[in-house]
């Protein structure tokens, strides 16, 4: 990239569209930023209206463009992953999106468990499904009218492109047999899914830019980088077998590459190709994450995340035995375990504990659910890069550390997400060798947590204490929901 250009990166979040601006050196100049609603028809759905995250990424793309006044090498998109976004033969949405978060599928997901459908599934692709997976989805809505099933960055990319596809990360969960990195008619047979509703897998991910209104010239070319899971991990620095990240975020997102698929284990989390040679993505994202926080800040009457993390600060490590299980999403909880009916518990609490306790409580919980999450992955890292909005906490990264016993690291950039999408934009452009010099290049670290050894018998204690008190917890959560 000339040092004159620039690139735009599309993060197309749940509840955020964010267009970021790199310079050819990696740093951020500019982001650019547009809300989008979330509705909820019922408790358990949560669905978006297709055109307006389509409006919303022409209005943050735009503003950038005009804001930058740069020529702009590429356009490089990453969005929010799993869900269904159904569009018709002319490529025109069918209903609206149903997301990730999405519970609707519960009881589909619970009569494949059942079954052995879910374990059989797994044999062959790695990945638990979950009632926020398309498979599930397209069962409980039993759509007969959909012609592709879309995931949120196909649908913006056949928006910008007109080209129809699937990027191979989204496809890994739930239709590729991760063994040979294609789709497998013994898993839409499990399913009881007409293959005909899957989109083709995008062999080229790079197109040129045909669509109007972006302030770009038509030709210009668009990148779509693996969906955010993945890209998150480029965006700290991940690209070799071993290394660890976790998005802090809405979900708490726990990965590790790795070089070969394993699905002989307990089933769990995600297996996801995302077409480098020998490396893939064991991912266990949560239904547990920043929402926790955002229930916090609510119950307490604070301000926002950053005075939550002040009142945990006056607390002991430990909480003084306070325990929080912060499974509070009504979809119940899909890593490293899968239970729909999976809800949140305050225990050990006494007259003594305050809402300092009840902060740090909150944050140490979390804590564990990554914990817990790591230990489910292959090997053990020697190094957690973490990244999301709860990165700003340096509290709770370093709980983080000191639970997991995992040196945690935090980098510069404000747009971690954005940032890994420029990293596997360069190298599919080949402006880069691959995918590690290209990080090397863009990639610039923060903060370094080192656990407390001060602390290591207590967390150990309380990790344990977490793990034992869930499994009580389980015998009743199907009765208290």
């Amino acid at each position: 990239m000339a040092d004159s250009e620039v690139a735009v990166c599309v993060d197309a979040g749940t509840t955020v569209i964010k267009a970021v601006v790199f310079d050819a050196d990696g740093r951020e100049l500019m982001v650019t930023r547009r809300d989008t609603e979330v509705r909820h028809p019922s408790r358990e759905q949560c669905e978006q209206d297709m055109h307006e995250v389509w409006a919303a990424v022409v209005a943050t793309v735009r503003e950038a463009v005009g804001r930058v006044g740069r020529p702009v090498r590429l356009l490089a998109i990453t969005a929010q992953g799993d869900g269904a976004w159904l569009v018709g033969r002319d490529g025109a949405p069918l209903r609206p999106a149903v997301l990730w978060n999405d519970g609707r599928a519960a009881e589909v997901v619970r009569g494949w468990r059942a079954d052995g459908t879910l374990e059989r599934a797994f044999r062959t692709n790695g990945s638990l499904t979950n009632a926020g997976l398309p498979n599930a989805i397209l069962r409980s809505l039993a759509e007969t009218r959909a012609h592709t099933a879309l995931t949120c960055g196909g649908w913006l990319f056949h928006q910008l492109t007109g080209v129809l596809g699937i990027e191979r990360s989204e496809a890994s969960a739930p239709w590729l047999d991760i063994h040979t990195g294609t789709y497998s008619t013994v898993l839409t047979d499990l399913y009881g899914i007409d293959p005909a509703v899957l989109p083709p897998l995008l062999t080229d991910q790079v197109h040129p830019l045909t669509a109007g209104d972006l302030g770009l010239p038509t030709g210009t070319p668009v990148v779509l980088a693996p969906y955010d899971i993945v890209t998150t991990a480029f965006g700290t620095g991940a690209t070799a077998a071993g290394q660890a990240t976790c998005v802090l975020g809405t979900t708490l997102c726990t990965e590790m590459l790795v070089e070969a698929p394993d699905t002989t284990g307990e089933p769990a989390g995600l297996t996801l190709d995302f077409g480098v040679p020998n490396l893939l993505m064991r991912s266990f994202p949560t239904l547990a994450g920043t929402g926790v926080v955002d229930w916090l800040v609510d119950l307490l009457g604070l301000t926002d995340h950053a005075e939550a993390t002040r009142l945990a600060e006056q607390a002991p490590a430990g909480a003084d035995g306070l325990r929080v299980l912060p499974y509070l999403s009504p979809a119940g909880e899909r890593a490293p375990f899968l239970d729909p009916a999976a809800s949140g518990l305050v225990a050990g609490m006494l007259f003594d504990h305050g809402r300092t306790h009840l902060a740090r409580a909150v944050l140490e919980g979390l804590a564990h659910v990554i914990r817990d999450c790591l230990d489910a992955a292959p090997g053990r890292p020697v190094e957690l890069g973490l990244c999301g909005g709860g990165a700003a906490s340096a509290l709770w990264c370093q709980l983080i550390a000191d639970i997991t016993g995992v040196v945690a690291v935090s980098t510069q950039d404000t747009q971690v997400g954005a940032k890994g999408a420029l990293v596997f934009a360069l190298t599919a452009l080949g402006d880069y060798p691959d995918l590690t010099s290209a990080a090397a290049a863009l990639v610039r670290r923060s903060a370094v947590y080192e656990p407390d050894n001060a602390t290591r018998d207590l967390y150990e204690a309380a990790h344990a204490e977490f793990l034992e008190t869930r499994a009580l917890a389980a015998t009743r959560w199907s009765r208290w929901r």
